[in-house]
């Protein structure tokens, strides 16, 4: 059944969803968000492979909108998204630590405090909410209140923790009709998926199936995040690339005689970026 799905949301990709050329220009205070001065300089440095606000024009982000984001991961959409809240009257919802889980690790305890103090400047972050998440935790927030709820590369994740259907229905549930379900991911080659994702790569028929059982619909995608030297036959998986750039197994000791030339020069992979709506 799943390979059915997949062949079928294949059909669908290359019938329906073009790939979008133009999408709206970024407002103002989305510009001044991305220009923002408390930007880290290691994020700044990668906006030309991730095009943050093109990319978030394409998915629709407006003012005076509720969003989500689920992992946040370094922060990169944190320093963009939790701005452009607060100078637009939205407000910016992001997943975090779950302090209800009676197995919390005090390394994931420590990273949550760690967080809540970066984000504790209202000045500039305005009112962050921080939304427990793991496999465990409730919902995102009550049904049908969210305008936009964003995942970064996070999808493969979910497939290795066996957990993806179940995040799906979750963001399916807090989203408005008519919101949009916004996804980055790292771009398999088609064809048949791992379903553990283990190199990180996922294709779009995969991520495009996962999202219609959970009831969403595909509204476009855009190659704004396309990189067509990814060869996506890596030793390390997708982290043998900028910025992890792995030199050995997970959890081994880095290797300094690993070659990186190469994988440098073929910069962060290769993405889809997709738009999903809950239907109204």
């Amino acid at each position: 059944m799943i390979r059915t799905a997949i062949a079928v949301a294949a059909l669908a990709l290359a019938a329906c969803a073009t790939p979008a050329t133009q999408s709206a220009a970024p407002d103002a205070a989305l510009t001044a968000a991305v220009a923002g001065e408390w930007r880290k300089a290691e994020d700044r440095a990668r906006d030309d492979y991730r095009k943050p606000a093109q990319v978030l024009a394409f998915w629709g982000l407006k003012p005076n909108a509720t969003v989500i984001e689920l992992i946040p991961g370094g922060g990169y959409w944190v320093d963009i998204l939790a701005p452009y809240a607060k100078a637009t009257g939205g407000r910016y919802f992001v997943t975090a630590a779950d302090l209800t889980n009676p197995n919390l690790s005090e390394a994931a305890r420590r990273n949550r405090t760690a967080f809540e103090q970066r984000v504790a400047n209202t000045a500039v972050y305005g009112n962050v909410t921080l939304v427990n998440f793991s496999a465990q935790s409730g919902p995102l927030g009550p049904d049908n209140s969210a305008d936009l709820v964003l995942t970064s590369r996070n999808v493969h994740n979910w497939m290795a923790a066996g957990i993806l259907d179940r995040v799906l229905g979750q963001a399916f549930a807090v989203l408005k009709p008519g919101g949009v379900f916004a996804v980055e991911e790292h771009r398999a080659n088609p064809g048949e998926q791992d379903p553990k994702a283990e190199n990180g790569y996922v294709t779009e028929a995969y991520v495009i199936a996962a999202a219609e059982r959970a009831g969403f619909r595909l509204a476009q995608r855009s190659e704004l995040l396309a990189n067509p030297r990814d060869t996506k036959d890596h030793p390390f998986g997708v982290w043998t690339l900028p910025p992890v750039k792995r030199t050995a197994p997970a959890g081994q000791p880095a290797n300094p005689a690993f070659d990186r030339t190469k994988y440098d020069a073929i910069g962060e992979s290769d993405r889809m970026t997709l738009r999903f709506v809950k239907p109204g």
